[in-house]
């Protein structure tokens, strides 16, 4: 399976106000719209970041490579990427004449992260602490993006290394989400090789560890040595003759 990690930064929206306690913007007021400043991207498992922006590469050229890669991808990482990255850069392949790219499963961790944990904070940064793998890059906050949207190399300088740390954070977050995350794609679909395989991560190396139990079936549980997912088969271990004898209530 070809899996992309990816990993957008975009411009804010620049708005005339008339006082600093303002708390509605009329898009009248809006004097520029935020668009996308540059992105990482990784192929899981490989080495390399790849980034692309408008100050290194022109908008076009960076939204026809981010369709590159998407067009590519079986699956696709990101964090909150369901509500912003995707929809942001759908919005760019639009705007640019590119189409709709091949469909992938997305896999957004921030989801997972929500669901199964309960923490004081879901944020990307404070996840790879809790679970020590790092941190992001320290920046200056909103004027590194201002910088960037005036042309300052050095601003841009940081704004790479910051938005490739994301791309590898994000590559050692999944690492240990992998085996919590409900709905990943299935490895198994993904090869010719019919051994069994583990759903998450594709390692072969399975133990047998029991049965799960549906109303009316029952099958042959396995756990991941690599991952620690648990997976079943898809045919029931139940005999012929027993499978006839359970009832389920209505």
């Amino acid at each position: 399976m070809d899996i992309l990690q990816i990993d957008i930064e975009t411009a804010p929206h620049l708005a005339a106000i008339w006082g600093p306690r303002q708390t509605y913007i009329s898009p009248d007021n809006v004097i520029e719209a935020g668009y996308t400043l540059c992105f990482a991207a990784k192929w899981y498992g490989k080495p390399g970041v790849e980034f692309y922006s408008t100050y290194h590469d022109g908008n076009e050229t960076m939204v026809k490579a981010a369709w590159d890669l998407l067009n590519r991808a079986d699956a696709v990482i990101h964090y909150n990427g369901t509500k912003f990255d995707i929809p942001t850069l759908n919005g760019d392949f639009l705007e640019c004449g590119l189409g709709v790219p091949a469909p992938y499963h997305e896999i957004d961790l921030l989801k997972t992260v929500r669901q199964r944990f309960r923490k004081y904070s879901n944020k990307l940064d404070e996840v790879a602490k809790w679970l020590s793998l790092g941190s992001k890059v320290q920046h200056k906050g909103l004027h590194l993006w201002l910088e960037c949207m005036g042309g300052d190399a050095a601003a841009w300088r940081k704004m790479r290394q910051y938005n490739i740390q994301d791309v590898r954070l994000l590559e050692r977050v999944y690492n240990e989400l992998q085996d919590w995350i409900k709905t990943h794609p299935n490895h198994a679909l993904y090869t010719d090789d019919t051994r069994p395989c583990c759903p998450k991560c594709g390692s072969r190396q399975l133990t047998r560890q029991g049965y799960a139990h549906t109303k009316t079936q029952t099958y042959q549980q396995f756990k991941c040595k690599k991952c620690g997912s648990w997976s079943r088969k898809r045919t029931t271990a139940l005999a012929p003759d027993k499978r006839e004898g359970v009832l389920v209530a209505v």
